[in-house]
């Protein structure tokens, strides 16, 4: 047995211990939180900027610790009691049939060939047949500690077809801070700039949103036409949250998990501050 199998054995035997616990956190919220809400993530990209891993593989199974981030993400979700998955593939698609034939039974994934050069919103368009009236959806490469109960209630307070979670924007860069005379008193590294918030994915959307749902990027077309409609709203998170854009990211996630043991799986509601925008 390798390192990684006994990785996913090791977290396999974990979920029925998590289960009670799970059950419990997504129905606490007085039957406002319905457990069939299915969980749409796009795995199908072909992820360029992590070449030439994703030459070979999905970018989803870039691995951290052993495990594809993909799992990771998955957890987030199954341990908050969200456990039934459509997974929107595409490139080197043949890794997820392989990889999940058989894997977590607990959970209930269903893999949907959207296309190999579908963009982000034509494979959501593609799985509009296999998800409930209300169902998340995320990109395949970003992890937080989201209070997921808490998203799907103010989506539901919002009224509105869409949402998406915003976290504050994170310069890539240390800044250097000094005074009047150019002196240097101290160096930020990386700070968060104030008041600019943007996409961290893990959306919620309504069943009709495809009645509105225009162009064939997410991002760039179907997100902003919704907001021109007055469809969209925001849900505001503080919390931990980061991206695995690039092989660097995927170092950094690496060395986040071994220092912090996986801060995406955090108690979420500690974290979690919602506004519209």
């Amino acid at each position: 047995m390798t390192s990684s199998d006994a990785l996913i054995t090791s977290y396999v035997s974990s979920l029925s211990k998590s289960a009670a616990m799970a059950h419990c956190r997504a129905t606490e919220a007085k039957g406002e939180i319905v457990m069939s809400v299915k969980v749409l993530i796009l795995c199908g990209g072909k992820g360029t900027r992590s070449y030439p891993f994703t030459e070979y593989f999905p970018k989803v199974m870039m691995p951290i610790n052993g495990s594809p981030i993909l799992v990771h993400l998955m957890k987030i979700y199954a341990e908050q009691g969200f456990t039934d998955f459509v997974l929107a593939a595409g490139h080197r698609k043949e890794m997820l049939y392989d990889y999940f034939d058989g894997r977590f039974p607990s959970w209930q994934i269903q893999i949907v060939d959207t296309g190999e050069n579908a963009d982000t919103g034509e494979r959501v368009a593609r799985c509009a047949p296999y998800v409930g009236d209300t169902f998340f959806t995320t990109y395949g490469d970003g992890l937080g500690d989201i209070d997921l109960a808490q998203l799907l209630r103010t989506h539901r307070q919002r009224g509105g077809l869409a949402t998406l979670t915003t976290v504050p924007l994170r310069s890539q860069y240390g800044l250097v801070v000094f005074d009047h005379s150019g002196c240097v008193r101290r160096f930020d590294e990386k700070p968060v700039v104030e008041r600019c918030w943007i996409n961290a994915g893990f959306f919620v959307f309504e069943k009709n949103v495809f009645d509105y749902w225009n162009g064939s990027n997410l991002e760039v077309e179907v997100l902003p036409e919704l907001a021109r409609q007055q469809k969209l709203f925001t849900y505001q998170h503080a919390g931990f949250w980061k991206s695995m854009d690039t092989s660097k990211d995927q170092q950094e996630l690496e060395q986040i998990y071994c220092a912090d043991k996986a801060p995406w799986l955090v108690s979420p509601p500690r974290a979690a501050v919602s506004a519209a925008h």
